[in-house]
């Protein structure tokens, strides 16, 4: 389950103008690292950078014993189609899609690791049910069931605990516990500092650029967040774009 992650000069962004800028480090394997920043901050950019999703507009993204094809992706839930006609089932077995391919046949072992992926996330009796009618929580259950079909060695998660109870907050976090316990790489977005204190040893707190890195008490020393909100509050909208790398 080994795997490093390395930032060469990375600079992603949207028509050529950089959301996230110049970050260069390395994620070890086996990291639980909560990624932190105001609104705007290049978060969610950044995974989507890793997972190839977003091409760099400077510098690259490398990977160590691990390949893309390796990563699960978790993404907000605003970005997903609940109107979309998939049965809780239907939606953890796309999870399979590493063994199956998305259009092959599910056969018994699949179909059993799927079921197994449901009890543990606590949605036994929810397998017919349609992604549309599910509280906020059963959806989350749902995807992270998805995750743990996909068996991935990488797993980015974009605001997973995010207008959910407290109870399934906790639930879900016992899943990330252990997988970082099986020594897996765990990316996550984040808000709530108290969770990220209490939970995540490791810290990237961005705001466009990286304003720290590192021990997560350091990272989230009070000048340290203020200083990426003021930078966040006063950007530079004359900035020239950014040129790819020759």
């Amino acid at each position: 389950m080994r795997g490093a992650i390395h930032f060469d000069n990375l600079t992603l962004g949207y028509d050529r103008h950089p959301a996230v800028h110049h970050l260069s480090g390395r994620i070890e394997p086996g990291s639980l690292l909560a990624i932190v920043g105001p609104n705007g901050a290049g978060k969610s950019t950044l995974l989507k950078g890793i997972t190839g999703a977003l091409k760099p507009l400077q510098g690259r993204v490398a990977f160590e014993n691990v390949t893309r094809a390796d990563i699960a992706y978790l993404p907000q839930a605003a970005d997903l189609d609940r109107s979309f006609p998939l049965s809780v089932f239907d939606l953890v077995s796309t999870g399979n899609w590493r063994r199956s391919g998305f259009f092959g046949r599910l056969n018994r072992d699949h179909r059993a690791r799927i079921h197994e992926a449901i009890a543990a996330v606590g949605l036994t009796g929810f397998e017919a049910r349609a992604i549309g009618t599910l509280s906020g929580g059963q959806l989350q259950r749902a995807l992270f069931a998805r995750l743990i079909v996909q068996d991935a060695r990488v797993i980015l998660l974009d605001e997973p605990f995010t207008a959910i109870d407290a109870k399934t907050v906790a639930d879900l976090l016992a899943l990330v516990k252990n997988w970082h316990g099986e020594a897996r790489t765990i990316l996550a977005v984040l808000h709530d500092l108290d969770l990220v204190r209490a939970q995540f040893p490791e810290t990237l707190l961005l705001a466009r650029e990286p304003v720290a890195w590192g021990e997560t008490a350091m990272v989230l020393a009070a000048h340290k967040r203020l200083a990426a909100r003021a930078m966040i509050e006063a950007p530079d909208d004359d900035a020239a774009p950014c040129t790819r790398a020759a």
